[in-house]
């Protein structure tokens, strides 16, 4: 297995040369001050040497020793302290956090990155400072002053993590009908009790106190999600001084035997009259947590695009070392018993479509997070208001494509090993199975193409569709008479018409058919994300067009043939997908219950 390696040129091309980061930042005076281009590279330099060498050699021992579960207190696998200490020490927790409160204020352009290098290093580990992220980030919009001076500075060092505590026995994605229960108390607080599942990392030994995210009904709360309110409920109570008290009344039942990510804990919490605090307002709970969980699900997809990553390091390493017959045109080594895996057209197709999806999705994550840091840095209003709609509408596609493909990608890079990517030992099978969550939590896949096509398009009649439509159309437009762009802005142009034809068709079909955005949605998803995808590539061919000629080392002639790949081999499926949409939700819905 090759030992993962910081794809620290990739991650720099994207950021520097296909979207110019450091011009946009200079452009937003509430970036400018914190963040300038040496200021930017180093950090990436120096998150490639801690993910590198740091996290991603305790990745298969963290999924051969797992987290150990002993009388509700939780034991992480050998060197994870450590490990998350050294993240602790470097301040990588409030990398993109509040700076009046500890956090060192970075845009997302840049977060995305040390993201990407983190979880593709070690998954399981990876799962914690991204949690705290995100429950520094709920804090922060919806808290009260004295709840973020009291916590935040703290999660923020990652001197303390966070946990969000959403899912129930009974219910997932349906948390309107949840049981946890908060009952106000005379000094301001309140006392939950109730029973989560499925709490990534709500208990270990890493931090020495884990600040929880729970979501509860008041006894008075109306029925349904929009009688649920947010609660922080710290493992350890917190004195005025900040030093740590008495443990509050909650603990671990259990933790799960899992498929993958057997190095983060996933927790069954009980609560049993525990002391919380209510974030934001009473029975707003959901809007608050859904911060918190927007920002995860781009984690997540970067999630996807990480273990991507990861694969094709492997696979192409694998597919250069590897002798197996002979090149169909002939010996590419004749002094050898055979060639390499990678003379053969096979081998090629599955290295090129993984490099495909991993660099298109780099730059897919980029394009996001460009969107959130003009959302929230921006003095303009209009280019705020464009920024959140687009990046509402572009969320579940980053986290339902992403993660995918991402895992697909896992699999094609198993595939590359053969028999060997079966084995433990060469590393590609732990993969397979840490990706697979991917798809399912944080909101399974099927949620967010319902969200996508439900909410987004069809809820916003077409208008937040068009902010992306529009951004693509206006590319074309001006890249008119490039000639490095000659092939590819016909076919770009003709997905774009496509998707939007099809969004037009299930907005008509919306009004008479309430099954069709659902019909549609999963189909949808693929498509806008390989006209997404589509986009960043022609982006990167602006990019790479001009620094080709004098390029020894063909990264940039590799990208333009890259790029065609893509839009020969993998963009056509945007036509089936939409032939798929416009035959309507007939088909899928005619059977009666028997018949299945």
């Amino acid at each position: 297995m090759a030992d993962y390696k910081a794809p620290l040129q990739e991650i720099r091309f994207v950021m520097n040369d296909v979207f110019d980061a450091p011009s946009l930042w200079a452009s937003m005076p509430r970036l400018a001050e914190r963040v300038d281009p040496d200021t930017a590279d180093a950090i990436i330099e120096e998150a490639g040497k801690v993910t590198t060498n740091v996290i991603a050699p305790l990745n298969r021992e963290g999924d051969e020793q797992g987290c150990q579960w002993n009388d509700g207190k939780v034991t992480t696998p050998e060197g994870f302290r450590e490990a998350y200490q050294t993240i602790v020490d470097g301040g990588w927790n409030g990398l993109g956090g509040n700076p009046d409160f500890g956090g060192m204020g970075m845009p997302k352009t840049l977060v995305v990155q040390f993201e990407e290098m983190l979880q593709a290093s070690n998954m399981a580990l990876g799962l914690a400072p991204m949690l705290t992220a995100g429950a520094c980030l709920a804090l922060d919009a919806h808290g009260s002053e004295a709840l973020k001076e009291k916590y935040l500075p703290n999660l923020y060092s990652g001197v303390w993590s966070g946990s969000m505590d959403l899912t129930e026995p009974h219910c997932g994605t349906d948390l309107g009908i949840m049981r946890s229960r908060a009952v106000p108390q005379d000094d301001g607080s309140y006392s939950i009790s109730g029973t989560k599942i499925f709490i990534t990392w709500g208990e270990h030994d890493m931090a020495e106190n884990i600040i929880h995210f729970v979501l509860a009904k008041l006894p008075d709360a109306p029925k349904g999600p929009k009688g649920i309110s947010l609660f922080l409920v710290p493992k350890f109570l917190v004195n005025d001084d900040g030093s740590l008290g008495e443990r509050n009344a909650f603990s671990c039942g259990s933790i799960e035997k899992k498929m993958g990510i057997k190095g983060s804990a996933t927790c069954v919490m009980n609560f049993d009259g525990a002391k919380g605090w209510l974030v934001g307002e009473e029975n707003k709970g959901l809007a608050a947590m859904f911060t918190m969980m927007n920002y995860e699900r781009l984690g997540v997809g970067i999630q996807g695009l990480a273990a991507a990553e990861a694969s094709l390091q492997s696979a192409r390493e694998y597919a250069f070392e590897r002798i197996q017959s002979r090149a169909p045109t002939g010996a590419r080594n004749p002094d050898q018993a055979a060639d390499p895996l990678v003379v053969h057209p096979d081998v090629r197709r599955m290295l090129l479509t993984m490099k495909s999806y991993v660099e298109g999705g780099r730059a897919f994550s980029t394009y996001v997070g460009q969107w959130l840091d003009v959302a929230k840095f921006s003095d303009d209003d209009a280019d705020r208001e464009r920024a959140e709609g687009l990046v509402a509408l572009l969320t579940p596609v980053a986290k339902a494509f992403l993660t995918d493909r991402g895992f697909d990608m896992c699999v094609v890079g198993q595939q590359v090993f053969g028999g060997h990517g079966y084995i433990r030992e060469w590393g590609q099978e732990q993969l397979v199975r840490d990706a697979r969550i991917t798809q399912i939590y944080e909101g399974a896949n099927g949620i967010q193409a319902l969200d996508l096509m439900g909410r987004k398009v069809v809820g916003s009649q077409g208008k937040l569709y068009e902010l992306f439509a529009d951004d693509l159309a206006a590319f074309i437009e001006k890249e008119q008479g490039n000639v490095a762009l000659e092939p590819f802005l016909a076919p770009l142009a003709a997905s774009l018409e496509r998707l939007s034809d099809v969004t037009e068709q299930v907005l008509n079909q919306s009004s008479d058919d309430p099954n069709a955005p659902g019909a549609a949605s999963a189909d949808y998803t693929n498509l806008f994300g390989l006209t997404a995808l589509a986009y960043m590539w022609a982006k990167m061919v602006v990019a790479a067009a001009p620094k080709v000629e004098g390029d020894s080392s063909g990264f940039y002639s590799g990208k333009l043939k890259t790029a065609r790949f893509f839009y020969e081999r993998l963009l056509p499926q945007t036509v089936s997908l939409a032939e798929s949409i416009r035959s309507g939700s007939q088909s899928m819905m005619e059977h009666a219950d028997h018949e299945f």
